[in-house]
């Protein structure tokens, strides 16, 4: 009992003594939390929660903690402390928590849960802007990671340290020495912030040598003018660099004390005693990040004070003159300001305002926006987007010489230690202009095509195009911010023009226009008539004047061979009207001749009274209409109702018909005029075909295809195809005999790259072998082939019935 009794009393003694050291380690955390002593408070706040037992007591120590894991900007563990909170359900108790919670998860790139944070805070606060805020900060964030803004960011790690190093400041006109806040151990003073865990802060400055190299950072000022104890930063100069405006945290033990700014001016070497710029009355508040105007009666600073929007906002003052003092600072207003904070103001131009912020839609932790002054009046900012901003702390942002170059500090993930300084650059655009003129109707390469540019900004070039159908304008050629019409064209092709813009293009880009041109089409062939007297082979006046036109037609188009095609009508004997048809024919040539046309481009031929006339038009002779498709044979002509209208079929009968044979005759220097050869067709209903023969042994049947003349090679068997080699199909397509519409497929990828694919189907509009003629034969494509044609025997029976003499070498065609 008593030994019983002694342990109680041991036991109760031992708690009694571990309840007092907890609350003496607690106060101790308090006092720290309550000083701004947060790296301090924050273990000391981790060795109290260890020892709590009251649950109350334990949540509000690790609400301490989480707190003090923010104000020291520990995204890492805050997010973990501020999480086991949600956990626990402390948001009930305090709502806040969610909202910090979320921005730590933002900090750490956990935007989908941090989204779902910001859902429950907007539950819990409707009207606090910050949860809708967030929410349209984690979308916004993932889609300019997608597209980031052109600026090229690089760590400057001869700048950098394992400490905090930020503000850059630049310290000469030519922008080739930086003056910036370090914690670095070099420092001044041998004291640790205990908000910060690191030295108190000072000003450095480095200088880049002629290979672009920064030097070694040493104190801007060791001789306690500029840095002493005290954590000095956030620095600028004026535009003269002659004169430092900077902040100073003062620390004294037993008073409460804040920031200010200060200024110095630079003699001969050497600073002058600062001077503080009184901003207002309160001393104890944090007044600090200067940023000052070119003539410097403006100043922009950072600071928390009655009247703001919650945390720290920007206010500006003015003066009248440099010896003056600035007067009452003004709020710069909601634009800019929010219920965050925002710090780290930077002028450019006095128009241009660069400024960090928590509080404006952002990355994550502080973002760096841009606003210019428009009307005397702050636009809306505009976040910079990355690489400039990441989800950590990105602030104090200088440019060099406009804006498409300087430096900036974050604590992004990567860096050599908490903040560190970062140069950024936008390169300059680059425009480029590139394309393919291919003909329409074939889609194959058009080589000597003219492709012109003309922009808005009143530049003009011309490409022309190469035997790939290319064409290309340079970076040199295209500018930024400027619209450019373009036309393509080529002698027989039909103009076509498109337009390209840089106008708001924000990166460089290679556009490409392709075009496709169409051709113009050949003027329509028109082949007279001409009809004869009964018994009679002269030419009437006005058929000379007809012929006047086929004349033209043939100068025009010196590749074009013709058929002529005299007949009688029914009336007298075979033999007469052979001879009759005959001297049709050779008036008709006679007088092509002597008129200068090739005889090598007529080929004549007396039909007698074999072939009746198929109407291909609608005719009217004597009063009656004759329609077409009529055969007028003997039949039809009997059946007429009167002597006249017979008389009229019979003159119809009696003519000379034309059609083109051929396309593709050789022109050749002009010759004398010779006697013409007349062809008396005896047999109209077969062809007596002679044939040739190739090295390699293969009958070469002579076929006219689509209007060209062709060796044919004859593959003996019992196949039914005509086959082109890959070769003999790009020139049928370049010269416009077939084109892409005759294809079977995908014609885009059939005619791909200037080419056409193996085993491709294509449609032919006509075949003719002697006077048979064939419309829409199917015809393939062959890599591997030779010759240029092969016909699969078997094909011919298409033409009517054949037979092969392979001793005289002929096929006759029935």
């Amino acid at each position: 009992m008593k030994s019983t009794r002694y342990l109680f009393c041991i036991l109760l003694f031992g708690i009694s003594l571990n309840l007092k050291a907890q609350s003496l380690i607690t106060q101790d955390a308090d006092d720290a939390y309550a000083n701004l002593q947060y790296t301090v408070a924050a273990a000391k706040y981790k060795k109290a929660y260890t020892k709590a037992r009251v649950p109350a007591e334990k949540e509000r120590i690790l609400y301490r903690m989480a707190e003090c894991y923010r104000m020291t900007n520990d995204a890492k563990d805050a997010e973990i402390t501020y999480g086991t909170l949600v956990r626990s359900g402390f948001d009930r108790k305090n709502s806040m928590v969610l909202l910090y919670y979320a921005d730590a998860l933002r900090a750490n790139e956990k935007y989908d849960e941090a989204k779902d944070n910001y859902n429950l805070f907007i539950k819990a606060e409707p009207k606090d802007l910050r949860g809708r805020n967030g929410v349209i900060s984690c979308e916004q964030a993932l889609k300019w990671m997608q597209t980031p803004s052109r600026y090229e960011v690089n760590n400057e790690k001869r700048l950098n340290s394992p400490e905090d190093d930020f503000a850059p400041a630049f310290a000469d006109p030519n922008y080739r020495s930086l003056i910036f806040t370090s914690s670095r151990r070099s420092a001044t003073g041998k004291s640790l912030d205990d908000w910060t865990g690191q030295n108190f802060s000072d000003l450095f400055t480095a200088s880049l040598d002629q290979k672009g190299m920064w030097s070694e950072p040493v104190l801007l000022d060791n001789t306690g003018v500029i840095n002493t104890k005290a954590n000095e930063g956030a620095a600028t100069m004026n535009n003269t660099y002659n004169r430092l405006y900077f902040t100073r945290c003062e620390t004294e033990k037993g008073r409460e004390s804040g920031c200010q700014i200060w200024v110095s001016n630079k003699g001969e070497g050497r600073w002058t005693k600062p001077d503080p710029i009184i901003l207002t009355k309160d001393s104890t508040l944090a007044i600090g990040h200067p940023a000052i105007s070119s003539d410097e009666l403006t100043i922009i600073f950072s600071c928390e004070k009655v009247g703001g929007y919650g945390g720290k906002d920007l206010w500006m003052a003015t003066r009248r003159s440099i010896n003056e003092p600035f007067g009452p600072a003004v709020n710069m207003g909601s634009d800019i300001n929010t219920p965050g904070d925002e710090v780290f103001p930077t002028l450019v131009g006095d128009s241009v305002l660069y400024f960090s912020s928590n509080g404006h839609i952002g990355m994550g932790g502080l973002d760096i926006f841009r606003s210019s002054r428009v009307a005397n009046r702050w636009t809306k900012p505009q976040n910079m987007m990355p690489p400039i901003n990441s989800s950590g702390d990105d602030f104090a942002i200088v440019f060099a010489d406009g804006e498409d170059r300087g430096y900036f500090s974050s604590n992004r993930k990567g860096g050599a230690g908490g903040d560190d300084i970062y140069s950024f650059s936008r390169p300059p655009l680059i425009f480029t202009l590139k394309g393919v003129v291919k003909d329409d109707r074939s889609l194959q390469f058009l080589e000597g095509a003219h492709v012109k540019l003309v922009g808005t900004n009143g530049s003009s070039y011309e490409a022309k195009t190469d035997a790939k159908g290319a064409y290309g304008f340079s970076n040199n050629q295209m500018e930024a911010n400027v619209t450019y019409d373009l036309e393509a064209s080529r002698d027989n092709y039909f103009a076509k023009k498109a337009r390209e813009t840089t106008v708001g293009v924000d990166r460089s880009r290679d556009f490409v226009i392709n075009f496709n041109l169409e051709p113009i089409p050949d003027k329509p062939i028109i082949l007279p008539d001409i009809i004869y007297d009964f018994d009679k082979w002269d030419l009437k006046p006005q058929y000379q004047d007809s012929l006047q036109g086929l004349i033209k037609t043939l100068e025009e188009n010196p590749r074009l061979v013709i058929e002529l095609s005299s007949h009688t009508d029914s009336r007298g004997g075979l033999e007469y009207n052979d001879q009759l048809s005959q001297k049709r024919a050779e008036s008709v040539v006679s007088y092509l001749i002597n008129r200068g046309i090739d005889p090598d481009r007529l080929k004549a031929k007396g039909y007698g009274k074999r072939v009746f006339r198929t109407l291909s038009q609608n005719l009217e002779r004597a009063g009656f209409t004759f329609k077409a498709g009529t055969v007028l044979t003997d039949d039809f002509v009997n059946s007429l109702p009167t002597k006249d209208i017979q008389e009229a079929a019979f003159e119809l009968n009696r003519r000379t018909e034309f059609k083109v044979l051929s396309k593709d005759f050789v022109p050749k220097p002009k010759n004398k005029p010779i006697a013409p050869m007349i062809t008396i067709v005896t047999a109209p209903d077969q062809d007596t075909v002679k044939l040739g023969t190739d090295a390699d042994g293969f009958f070469l049947l002579p076929m006219i295809i689509n209007g060209l003349n062709y060796q044919v090679a004859l593959a003996e068997g019992e196949e039914s195809y005509l086959q082109f080699s890959r070769e003999e199909t790009l020139k049928l397509l370049q010269q416009g005999v077939i084109n892409k519409n005759d294809f079977e497929g995908d014609v885009e990828t059939v005619l791909a790259n200037g080419s056409v694919a193996d085993k491709a189907i294509f449609h032919l509009r006509e075949v003719r072998i002697g006077t048979k003629i064939q419309k829409n034969i199917t015809a393939r494509v062959s890599q591997l082939q030779k010759v240029s044609v092969m016909l699969g025997e078997d094909l011919l029976n298409r033409f009517g019935q054949y037979t092969l003499d392979r001793k005289k070498k002929e096929m006759y065609l029935k």
